[in-house]
């Protein structure tokens, strides 16, 4: 599918003026009878609307992650599986307000954006074989998961770093990142434990059994919240969130195995929907654009990390959102596991 690019809404809006000014005319010199005051408008259909940055849709209409799944049955293994982890747990957004290093930086770079070689292997960690190869068009001083400004190399955590390249539109993340430096300190290259690329105008999925940034070998960005959209009380995709312990298996899109046996884990790629009855109305403004997103488009697991964290970027604009969430919690126990297609299990 071709990945729209952005177009400002004065030019729409002036497009759509025009086609009507056009369309006026044409009639008016056709002599076609004016239609009848008591005729209805045929409804316009209203276009799917899914985000995008860097000029970039966020994958197809159709992607996983951009579907909704409000009315989709619940799993016979949902009562299990959120006793196990969920229940009992608040929804934590993991997002930043003052602190500079909380939540996961989006980097948005050029076209031409040069390249720097890529090498593999970060205290201990090297999924290289199972990782894209370099080089990658990360500049040298893009921002890490972790980062702040007086310290832009972190040297704990996951330290995810993603970029979306306009033009071309591709997604590239990396996890355990860090800069490799010659003697002058120069930046020369980058290192990491995985690293992972996306055609974002593409449904395409990673290898089967390969990881990525992410344990589920899914892609970081299109789960993550941004201000922006949930200000515009419009969000169009499933968020990203961990909890403690995953299964070994997977379903679509995921493509990584956990490494726990027992199904009263959840396999990566499952997919949990704040319940039907969950009244949304208690929330204002960003706040309630969550809770609808997690009733219509729901949580995909997708990492082991702190139960029921949802994962997205900071932005000083989050802190009344925050407070909302401290004020009127969310429990695990409200969401429900739905059916997502047959898993792949790994022995």
């Amino acid at each position: 599918m071709t990945v729209r690019r952005l177009r400002p809404a004065r030019l729409v809006a002036l497009g759509a003026a025009a086609t009507l000014l056009v369309t006026g005319l044409v009639s008016a010199s056709s002599g076609a009878a004016p239609p009848s005051a008591s005729t209805p408008p045929e409804p316009t259909p209203r276009a799917k609307v899914v985000h995008s940055i860097g000029g970039c849709q966020i994958f197809p209409d159709d992607n996983w992650w951009n579907t909704p799944i409000k009315d989709r049955p619940v799993s016979r293994k949902s009562k299990r599986i959120i006793r196990a982890q969920a229940a009992g747990h608040q929804i934590h957004l993991d997002l930043g307000v003052a602190e500079e290093y909380y939540g996961i930086p989006i980097n948005v770079v050029p076209e031409g954006q040069p390249t720097l070689p890529l090498q593999f292997g970060v205290d201990g960690e090297n999924y290289g074989d199972e990782s894209d190869r370099g080089p990658v068009a990360i500049p040298a001083n893009a921002r890490i998961e972790g980062w702040s400004t007086g310290d832009p190399d972190p040297d704990s955590g996951d330290r995810h770093v993603i970029a979306v390249q306009r033009g071309t539109c591709e997604l590239t993340e990396l996890y355990a990142a860090e800069r490799v430096r010659d003697g002058g300190g120069d930046v020369v290259a980058w290192r990491a434990a995985a690293a992972a690329r996306w055609d974002l105008s593409s449904n395409r999925l990673r290898p089967k059994y390969w990881t990525s940034a992410d344990a589920a070998g899914l892609p970081i960005l299109p789960g993550l919240l941004t201000y922006e959209e949930a200000a515009s009380g419009r969000i169009t995709h499933a968020l990203r969130f961990t909890l403690p312990r995953a299964r070994a298996a997977f379903v679509k899109p995921a493509r990584h195995c956990g490494p726990n046996r027992g199904k009263q884990y959840p396999a990566y790629g499952m997919r949990f929907r704040l319940r039907k009855g969950f009244d949304a109305t208690r929330y204002r403004g960003p706040a309630r654009a969550i809770v609808k997103a997690m009733k219509r488009y729901g949580l995909m697991y997708a990492d082991q990390g702190s139960a029921m964290y949802v994962t997205g970027t900071a932005d000083p604009r989050w802190a009344k959102t925050l407070d909302q969430f401290r004020n009127k919690p969310v429990d695990g126990k409200n969401f429900r596991v739905v059916k997502t297609g047959k898993a792949t299990v790994c022995r």
